[in-house]
C-alpha cells in the first residue's frame, strides 16, 4: 500500500515537471514569434521550415541526430510525453533552439507516422 503511494506520488511529481516543461516550450515558441515580427535578429529567428503551431525536435541517439518539424498537437502524444520526459532527466529545461530528445530518429519517425494521431491533428488543424 506504501510502495502504490510512493510512485503514485513520483508519477505525479514527474507530470507536473513534463506540464511545465511543455508549458516553457510553448511559451518559448510564443516569444519567438513575437521577437521575430518585431525585429530581424537571425540569432533569435526561426527557422521557414517551422510553420505556426509546430516545433523542431533533434532524435539523437549515437551520432546521427536528424531535424523534425513537429505539429503542437503531439505534445499530448503519450509516447511523445514519454520522450520529453526522457529529454528533461537527460539534457534539463533551459535550452535554446530545437528541442533535443534522446531518440533514434527512426523511432521518432514511427511515432510522428502514428495515422491516428495524424488524423487528430488535422481535424484540429481545420
Amino acid at each position: 500500500m506504501a510502495k502504490s503511494r510512493i510512485n503514485s506520488g513520483k508519477k505525479k511529481n514527474s507530470i507536473v515537471k513534463l506540464k511545465v516543461a511543455v508549458e516553457k516550450l510553448q511559451w518559448s515558441l510564443l516569444l519567438s514569434r513575437k521577437s521575430n515580427s518585431s525585429f530581424e535578429d537571425d540569432s533569435t529567428s526561426v527557422p521557414e521550415d517551422v510553420k505556426e503551431g509546430h516545433f523542431a525536435v533533434i532524435a539523437v541517439d549515437g551520432d546521427k541526430p536528424k531535424r523534425f518539424v513537429v505539429p503542437l498537437s503531439y505534445l499530448a502524444h503519450p509516447t511523445f510525453l514519454k520522450l520529453l520526459e526522457q529529454a528533461a532527466e537527460e539534457y534539463g529545461f533551459d535550452h535554446e533552439g530545437a528541442l533535443t530528445i534522446p531518440c533514434l530518429p527512426s523511432e521518432l519517425e514511427k511515432i510522428l507516422s502514428d495515422e491516428q494521431w495524424q488524423k487528430k491533428d488535422s481535424s484540429s488543424s481545420s
